[in-house]
């Protein structure tokens, strides 16, 4: 294995315990029940912004593209009518992670997006669906790097390579037609499906460590070990106070976040490391893990719902960090506990899927948002901008943009 020094870094129960769903400095501001729709034709969650290895947002001849995980809205389909023939969107949304396809988008603005349609033509991803990783743009020749979550049958990490071509009229993609595998997960530092039928194992997202020059990626897993077999024991558990020592059936909770080390800057070869950050007795889910650099530290951020918490604890869906002054750790949880960023109270699903920018632009996408009848609305497009402020181990919110407003900053002029 690569010589790295580790430090483990375990995300406590205590520490999960001091989450405050009612701090205005890291709640998410209420989105409106009459907010706007991309389009009318296709949902789209975990949103992608092209970027380079170092994290930041790039645009292509002033054109800013993201990539969105996507599925097609069946208004239409019979399956998703009711005895009156009425539309169920609600049934529509909730089945939509089995046809997911990443699309791509286009604007001059960093907002109003236009629709760009599929990266790759269907039959090119070796498995049924394509779930989220991360668009690189490796050079000023418009080459990108897809890496993304091939996913049933298994779960593969994997990369597709293809090209962005830009016009006065817009963006189009080309190539994008042939998927490299890259790794799964091993059994040894990741569970694997024989171990657990509820595995999570995906969401690439590869960086260059500003130290080291060398070309990492972190990703979502679960700690290997037969389902049930993880103990939850003193350092999982923190300092905790009376009353709060029972952990119930937290031994199923068993999230972290991976990371693997390239052979070259190619990002062709890949060595699986031990994870940074482990959550056993917390939460089974750390999604989309992405990394800030910033003032010569190392801010870690995954994403994870309030129903994946272990028994005796619960938190608000939304983005959560961990800090470091070195990239192996040992990583603080921000704020104290972890959350960052999560949804109010009272509108506890309204947005997921958090991407934390660098210049501390923060998107995500519209889930379901209360309407004042008493029922909901599902949204399935992008949520409003909201901007953070990072101050060592502490996170404020500062202000929100406009809907789906991920402006780039830098611009490459290509060859």
């Amino acid at each position: 294995m690569t010589n790295l020094n580790y430090t483990p870094t375990i995300w406590t129960r205590a520490d999960a315990l001091k989450v405050n769903e009612n701090d205005p400095t890291t709640t998410q501001p209420i989105v409106s029940a009459d907010f706007p729709v991309m389009s009318d034709e296709v949902f789209i969650w975990d949103t992608m912004p092209l970027r380079s290895l170092d994290g930041t947002v790039v645009s292509v001849d002033g054109w800013s593209v993201i990539f969105t995980l996507t599925a097609q809205r069946n208004n239409n389909n019979s399956e998703y009518l009711d005895a009156e023939g009425n539309y169920d969107i609600t049934s529509d949304w909730n089945n939509r992670h089995g046809r997911a396809r990443i699309c791509y988008w286009y604007s001059r603005t960093g907002k109003d997006w236009i629709f760009g349609g599929r990266v790759m033509a269907e039959g090119v991803s070796p498995t049924a669906r394509e779930w989220a990783g991360t668009p690189i743009l490796l050079n000023e020749d418009g080459d990108i790097d897809l890496y993304y979550t091939c996913v049933t049958p298994g779960a593969t990490i994997a990369k597709v390579r293809g090209k962005v071509l830009t016009s006065e009229e817009g963006v189009t993609l080309a190539g994008f037609n042939e998927v490299k595998s890259l790794f799964s997960a091993d059994g040894v530092y990741y569970q694997t499906e024989s171990q657990n039928p509820y595995w999570n194992f995906r969401d690439p997202s590869p960086f260059i460590d500003p130290h080291d020059g060398k070309l990492y990626m972190v990703f979502e897993g679960n700690v290997a070990g037969e389902r049930g077999s993880h103990i939850v024991g003193k350092e999982e558990m923190g300092i905790l106070p009376p009353g709060h020592r029972d952990v119930g059936n937290s031994k199923f909770q068993v999230g972290c976040i991976g990371m693997a080390v390239a052979k070259d800057l190619s990002g062709d070869e890949w060595e699986i490391l031990p994870p940074l950050v482990t959550a056993v007795g917390v939460n089974d889910q750390t999604e989309r893990p992405h990394f800030v650099f910033q003032d010569g530290k190392y801010y870690l951020f995954t994403i994870s719902h309030k129903f994946t918490y272990a028994d005796g604890l619960t938190g608000p869906d939304g983005v959560y960090g961990f800090l470091s002054d070195n990239l192996t750790g040992p990583y603080s949880p921000m704020n104290g506990s972890g959350l960052v960023l999560g949804n109010p109270p009272s509108q506890p699903f309204q947005t997921y899927s958090h991407c934390v920018m660098p210049n501390g632009l923060v998107t995500s996408f519209i889930d379901n948002v209360p309407t004042s009848d008493g029922n909901y609305r599902i949204g399935g497009t992008e949520a409003p901008t909201v901007k953070i402020v990072l101050k060592g181990n502490r996170s404020f919110v500062e202000r929100v943009f406009d809907y789906g407003y991920i402006p780039p900053m830098k611009n490459i002029i290509l060859n």
